[in-house]
């Protein structure tokens, strides 16, 4: 659901890591991409409006004044929203390559992401 919503408010190359592998912190990464920091809290404040709605619980939230690194924590999902420059440096798709891609279309696991 969170992809889902990213990709309505235009979030760009967005990915989902099931992460229950590879880490023992959470389920699933959301990772996605914004061309503007006002995009990247629209994004944010669409996913957190919408949880709320279906009675998931916000842990904590972190950047969003700042808008280059929002990342909303809801326990078992992490959803990181990125300015597409600080994406590129901080790489967390890299950094996580052994966790499996879920097919956001469909909900399906993929193969691990190549480096």
């Amino acid at each position: 659901m969170a992809a889902k919503l990213a990709e309505e408010r235009k979030a760009e190359d967005v990915i989902v890591l099931d992460m229950r592998k590879v880490a023992n912190f959470c389920d699933y990464f959301v990772i996605c991409s914004s061309a503007s920091q006002r995009r990247a809290a629209a994004i944010a404040d669409l996913i957190e409006e919408t949880f709320e709605k279906h009675g998931l619980v916000l842990k904590s939230i972190v950047g969003k004044r700042e808008g280059m690194w929002i990342l909303l924590d809801y326990s078992d999902i992490v959803i990181h929203i990125f300015f597409k420059d600080v994406r590129d440096y901080y790489a967390l798709d890299r950094l996580w390559a052994d966790a499996k891609r879920v097919n956001v279309s469909r909900g399906r696991k993929t193969t691990p992401s190549s480096p």
